[in-house]
Protein backbone atom coordinates (compact mmCIF):
# COMPACT_ATOMS: atom_id res chain seq x y z
CA UNK A 1 0.00 0.00 0.00
CA UNK A 2 0.88 3.85 -1.14
CA UNK A 3 2.16 5.62 2.51
CA UNK A 4 -0.55 8.25 1.00
CA UNK A 5 -3.62 7.76 -0.14
CA UNK A 6 -6.32 10.05 -1.96
CA UNK A 7 -9.99 9.27 -2.02
CA UNK A 8 -9.89 7.74 1.59
CA UNK A 9 -11.83 8.83 4.39
CA UNK A 10 -13.85 8.64 7.49
CA UNK A 11 -17.27 10.35 8.78
CA UNK A 12 -16.47 12.71 11.01
CA UNK A 13 -18.74 12.53 13.87
CA UNK A 14 -18.83 8.23 13.62
CA UNK A 15 -15.21 7.07 12.26
CA UNK A 16 -17.04 5.38 9.56
CA UNK A 17 -14.85 4.65 6.73
CA UNK A 18 -15.64 5.78 3.36
CA UNK A 19 -14.01 6.42 -0.60
CA UNK A 20 -15.04 9.80 -1.62
CA UNK A 21 -15.84 9.54 -5.40
CA UNK A 22 -16.62 12.47 -5.76
CA UNK A 23 -15.56 15.23 -3.79
CA UNK A 24 -18.30 18.26 -4.79
CA UNK A 25 -21.02 18.16 -6.98
CA UNK A 26 -22.68 20.63 -9.77
CA UNK A 27 -24.57 23.10 -7.89
CA UNK A 28 -24.18 21.67 -4.59
CA UNK A 29 -20.67 22.65 -3.29
CA UNK A 30 -21.17 21.54 0.24
CA UNK A 31 -21.85 18.37 -1.29
CA UNK A 32 -20.08 15.26 -2.03
CA UNK A 33 -21.03 11.70 -2.98
CA UNK A 34 -19.17 8.51 -1.04
CA UNK A 35 -19.08 4.98 -0.97
CA UNK A 36 -19.93 3.08 2.29
CA UNK A 37 -16.92 0.39 2.72
CA UNK A 38 -18.67 -1.57 5.47
CA UNK A 39 -21.97 -2.04 2.93
CA UNK A 40 -20.09 -3.43 -0.05
CA UNK A 41 -20.03 -7.36 -0.09
CA UNK A 42 -16.67 -9.12 0.67
CA UNK A 43 -15.64 -9.52 -3.63
CA UNK A 44 -16.95 -5.88 -3.96
CA UNK A 45 -14.99 -4.52 -1.08
CA UNK A 46 -11.38 -6.18 -2.03
CA UNK A 47 -11.75 -4.85 -5.57
CA UNK A 48 -12.44 -1.42 -5.19
CA UNK A 49 -9.95 -1.04 -1.99
CA UNK A 50 -7.73 -2.95 -4.83
CA UNK A 51 -8.43 0.11 -7.35
CA UNK A 52 -8.30 2.69 -5.09
CA UNK A 53 -4.45 1.74 -3.64
CA UNK A 54 -3.90 1.27 -7.58
CA UNK A 55 -2.41 4.14 -9.79
CA UNK A 56 -5.24 4.57 -11.66
CA UNK A 57 -7.23 5.57 -8.62
CA UNK A 58 -4.01 7.52 -7.46
CA UNK A 59 -3.45 9.77 -10.46
CA UNK A 60 -7.28 10.42 -11.14
CA UNK A 61 -8.87 14.27 -10.05
CA UNK A 62 -11.61 12.30 -8.21
CA UNK A 63 -11.98 8.74 -7.85
CA UNK A 64 -15.24 8.38 -10.22
CA UNK A 65 -13.11 9.12 -12.84
CA UNK A 66 -11.47 5.53 -12.17
CA UNK A 67 -14.61 3.69 -10.94
CA UNK A 68 -16.05 4.59 -14.35
CA UNK A 69 -13.53 2.94 -16.44
CA UNK A 70 -13.20 -0.02 -13.96
CA UNK A 71 -14.69 -3.26 -13.47
CA UNK A 72 -16.37 -5.51 -10.87
CA UNK A 73 -15.25 -9.62 -10.51
CA UNK A 74 -18.48 -9.81 -12.01
CA UNK A 75 -18.20 -7.48 -15.21
CA UNK A 76 -20.15 -5.01 -14.30
CA UNK A 77 -18.65 -0.76 -14.40
CA UNK A 78 -18.00 -0.40 -10.82
CA UNK A 79 -19.21 3.61 -10.82
CA UNK A 80 -22.77 2.06 -12.44
CA UNK A 81 -23.23 -1.03 -10.40
CA UNK A 82 -22.63 1.74 -6.75
CA UNK A 83 -25.70 4.01 -8.53
CA UNK A 84 -27.99 0.70 -9.26
CA UNK A 85 -27.03 -0.69 -6.03
CA UNK A 86 -27.73 2.47 -3.96
CA UNK A 87 -24.38 2.65 -2.68
CA UNK A 88 -22.85 6.12 -3.57
CA UNK A 89 -24.59 8.54 -0.91
CA UNK A 90 -24.48 12.13 -0.40
CA UNK A 91 -23.19 13.57 2.21
CA UNK A 92 -22.16 17.27 3.50
CA UNK A 93 -18.50 17.96 2.77
CA UNK A 94 -17.83 19.79 6.50
CA UNK A 95 -18.46 15.55 7.87
CA UNK A 96 -15.79 13.96 5.58
CA UNK A 97 -12.68 13.57 7.74
CA UNK A 98 -10.14 12.69 4.43
CA UNK A 99 -7.50 10.08 6.33
CA UNK A 100 -4.46 9.72 3.39
CA UNK A 101 -2.69 8.26 6.04
CA UNK A 102 -2.79 7.27 9.46
CA UNK A 103 -1.25 10.90 10.48
CA UNK A 104 -2.74 13.15 8.78
CA UNK A 105 -6.65 14.57 8.08
CA UNK A 106 -8.49 17.67 6.72
CA UNK A 107 -11.69 18.38 6.59
CA UNK A 108 -13.03 17.69 2.86
CA UNK A 109 -14.45 21.00 2.69
CA UNK A 110 -11.22 22.41 3.96
CA UNK A 111 -9.74 20.76 1.63
CA UNK A 112 -11.58 21.69 -1.27
CA UNK A 113 -11.54 25.05 -0.13
CA UNK A 114 -7.21 24.81 -0.75
CA UNK A 115 -7.99 23.16 -4.29
CA UNK A 116 -10.51 25.82 -5.46
CA UNK A 117 -7.46 28.52 -3.98
CA UNK A 118 -4.55 26.64 -5.83
CA UNK A 119 -6.53 26.48 -9.32
CA UNK A 120 -7.71 30.16 -9.15
CA UNK A 121 -11.41 29.15 -9.00
CA UNK A 122 -14.65 29.24 -6.17
CA UNK A 123 -15.74 25.45 -4.60
CA UNK A 124 -18.58 26.36 -6.81
CA UNK A 125 -16.79 25.65 -9.74
CA UNK A 126 -14.94 22.84 -8.83
CA UNK A 127 -17.60 20.18 -9.72
CA UNK A 128 -18.08 22.06 -13.08
CA UNK A 129 -14.41 21.77 -14.08
CA UNK A 130 -15.30 17.53 -13.69
CA UNK A 131 -16.73 15.41 -16.57
CA UNK A 132 -20.08 16.55 -15.09
CA UNK A 133 -22.05 14.29 -17.64
CA UNK A 134 -21.59 11.70 -15.00
CA UNK A 135 -22.87 13.76 -12.42
CA UNK A 136 -26.35 14.50 -11.26
CA UNK A 137 -28.22 15.29 -7.85
CA UNK A 138 -28.69 12.40 -5.60
CA UNK A 139 -31.68 12.40 -3.10
CA UNK A 140 -30.84 12.62 0.33
CA UNK A 141 -29.80 9.06 2.12
CA UNK A 142 -32.09 9.94 5.11
CA UNK A 143 -35.68 8.68 3.56
CA UNK A 144 -34.51 5.28 1.31
CA UNK A 145 -37.37 4.24 -1.18
CA UNK A 146 -37.61 1.38 -2.08
CA UNK A 147 -37.65 1.25 -5.47
CA UNK A 148 -33.85 2.47 -7.68
CA UNK A 149 -36.61 4.35 -10.30
CA UNK A 150 -36.94 7.63 -7.74
CA UNK A 151 -33.32 7.97 -7.86
CA UNK A 152 -32.08 10.09 -10.57
CA UNK A 153 -29.48 9.04 -12.77
CA UNK A 154 -25.74 9.71 -11.36
CA UNK A 155 -23.67 7.81 -14.13
CA UNK A 156 -24.52 7.56 -18.06
CA UNK A 157 -22.32 4.64 -18.68
CA UNK A 158 -24.12 1.09 -20.13
CA UNK A 159 -23.39 -1.42 -18.05
CA UNK A 160 -23.45 -4.76 -19.68
CA UNK A 161 -21.50 -7.61 -17.70
CA UNK A 162 -19.47 -10.35 -19.64
CA UNK A 163 -21.42 -13.27 -20.49
CA UNK A 164 -19.75 -17.00 -19.97
CA UNK A 165 -19.31 -16.76 -23.77
CA UNK A 166 -17.86 -13.52 -24.44
CA UNK A 167 -15.10 -14.66 -21.22
CA UNK A 168 -14.46 -17.92 -23.63
CA UNK A 169 -14.03 -15.59 -26.55
CA UNK A 170 -11.59 -12.99 -24.43
CA UNK A 171 -9.66 -16.23 -23.20
CA UNK A 172 -9.00 -17.97 -26.33
CA UNK A 173 -7.84 -14.48 -28.50
CA UNK A 174 -5.68 -13.87 -25.11
CA UNK A 175 -4.20 -17.49 -25.52
CA UNK A 176 -3.74 -17.14 -29.53
CA UNK A 177 -1.89 -13.75 -28.43
CA UNK A 178 0.63 -14.95 -26.14
CA UNK A 179 1.34 -18.08 -28.16
CA UNK A 180 2.17 -16.03 -31.01
CA UNK A 181 4.48 -13.74 -28.43
CA UNK A 182 6.52 -16.67 -27.50
CA UNK A 183 7.27 -18.46 -31.16
CA UNK A 184 7.97 -14.49 -31.95
CA UNK A 185 10.53 -14.47 -28.77
CA UNK A 186 12.12 -18.21 -29.36
CA UNK A 187 12.72 -17.26 -32.92
CA UNK A 188 14.58 -14.08 -31.84
CA UNK A 189 16.36 -16.45 -29.43
CA UNK A 190 17.38 -18.74 -32.13
CA UNK A 191 18.54 -16.08 -34.01
CA UNK A 192 21.16 -14.76 -30.85
CA UNK A 193 21.77 -17.98 -30.42
CA UNK A 194 21.02 -20.69 -31.81
CA UNK A 195 20.00 -23.96 -30.05
CA UNK A 196 22.93 -26.54 -29.55
CA UNK A 197 22.38 -30.00 -30.88
CA UNK A 198 23.85 -32.80 -28.33
CA UNK A 199 26.17 -35.03 -30.67
CA UNK A 200 26.10 -38.40 -29.61
CA UNK A 201 29.60 -40.30 -30.26
CA UNK A 202 29.95 -44.06 -30.91
CA UNK A 203 32.47 -45.67 -29.59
Amino acid sequence: MAESLKHVGRIKYNGRKCLVAYRTIPNEANSCLVVMTEQLTPEYHDAIINLVEGNAAQTANEFAEALARSRFPDGSVMLASLHNKGLLTKMPTADIEMVPNTQASIILSELNQLIAEQKGVSVQDLALLNDTTTIASVKEPKEPTPEIMDVPEVVTVDEQPLSDEDLAKRYRSDADRLSKEAANLRRMAEELVPTKKKVTVKE
